[in-house]
């Protein structure tokens, strides 16, 4: 048991990035910390961690450790909980990672409502709109949009992400509405910038089902679909947003739809987790508690 608690301080101190942050969290000393771990480098015979002064590292030995034991560590503590009777208490820190904006908008305000379901558990949260590798960043589960790609990983869908041309009024007054996706390419197209490069070229689905392609170009690209939705609301062109994404701006009249009697391929919003044979009951209720909610809200 000592080696297992040893691994366990070894996940955290990594997780959290110092040892002495591990040794809080963990109700120990540093002194005890920095001793165990020493014991569990000279139990394995190899070196576990650089130390600078400022950050730690796995050494190659470590990252294997890491990548091997956290999941064997987790299901052991899910398996233990379920045997105490625990399997409907949710302890720990769950650790999640999500999509700024969505998670700002839609996450954001549940979170007290599930924090006082369950007064044991401790949160971490994590806005990026990168794709983080779950395993090693040390996340239970991630809120992703799209489509998925990494079949090491078990997804559950939360709903459906629906995604719409959209201009504003002024926009369409000076240029026109188009009438047809060909007529998108003689327009100011705003482009997104995601993992896989410049999306110029915009994949629709017509009433017969059919997929359509049409090249765009435009003069304003982004990364951030904030940037992009606010130049759009500005009158400069024409862009693609998921319908959560600009829900206000429609009903207020800042932007209306184009081409609705397209749509874009099918999407979804997930929940993400890491391969594994038994999930951690904290990881359980969140994922059931945003699968309610969402639905709620229309998704």
């Amino acid at each position: 048991m000592d080696q297992v608690a040893a691994i366990v301080l070894f996940i955290r101190a990594l997780d959290l990035g110092s040892i002495s942050a591990a040794a809080r969290s963990l109700d120990i000393s540093p002194a005890v910390a920095s001793q165990r771990l020493k014991k569990l480098e000279e139990r394995l015979g190899v070196r576990l961690l650089h130390r600078t002064t400022r950050q730690l590292h796995p050494t190659p030995e470590g990252q294997i450790l890491l990548d091997e034991s956290r999941v064997l560590i987790e299901d052991l503590d899910a398996v233990t909980s379920n045997l105490r009777g625990a399997g409907s208490s949710v302890t720990g820190t769950l650790r999640v990672t999500m999509s700024s904006t969505f998670g700002r908008l839609y996450i954001s305000p549940l979170l007290p409502e599930f924090l006082a379901a369950h007064p044991a558990l401790k949160l971490h949260v994590d806005f990026s709109d990168q794709w983080l590798d779950l395993v090693n960043a040390g996340f239970d589960l991630a809120i992703r949009i799209g489509s998925l790609e990494d079949s090491s990983l078990v997804a559950r869908k939360l709903g459906h992400d629906s995604r719409i041309l959209c201009a504003s009024p002024d926009y369409l007054r000076r240029h026109g509405t188009p009438r047809s996706l060909e007529e998108l390419a003689d327009h100011e197209c705003l482009l997104m910038v995601a993992r896989h490069g410049r999306q110029d070229v915009w994949r629709l689905v017509d009433g017969e089902g059919r997929v359509r392609t049409v090249q765009v170009k435009g003069r304003v690209e982004s990364n951030q679909g904030e940037l992009l939705r606010d130049v759009a609301v500005s009158g400069l062109g024409i862009a693609v947003h998921s319908t959560w994404y600009v829900r206000d701006e429609i009903r207020s009249g800042q932007l209306q739809q184009v081409l609705p009697e397209y749509s874009f391929e099918s999407s979804g919003i997930y929940a993400v987790m890491p391969q594994r044979h038994l999930v951690p009951p904290r990881v359980r209720a969140f994922v059931e508690f945003l699968s309610n909610r969402l639905r709620q809200h229309g998704f």
